[in-house]
């Protein structure tokens, strides 16, 4: 089963690369582009059939490593 984790910065917390990505689409002349937030994608093979032990799985992953649940939200997406 493959499972995609979506990481990306609460709101309300700052988001230096993100402005740095802003700042950047605007110096290269792309006009219209509002707020950025950045963010990471993490794609996993779980060797678990059943989606709700992987979800689990993935869910602990998430708290324990992948994602500071503090500052960021997540979402996950099984596939298979």
């Amino acid at each position: 089963m493959k499972a995609k984790v979506h990481v990306t910065l609460k709101q309300g917390v700052l988001d230096p690369q993100g402005k740095a990505v802003q700042h950047a689409l605007a110096a290269l002349g792309f006009t219209g582009v509002g707020d950025v937030r950045q963010g990471k994608f993490i794609e996993l093979d779980i060797a678990e059939a059943d989606p709700a032990k992987a979800k689990a799985q993935v869910e602990e992953m998430c708290r324990k490593l992948l994602a500071n649940t503090v500052i960021e939200n997540y979402a996950i997406d099984l596939e298979g």
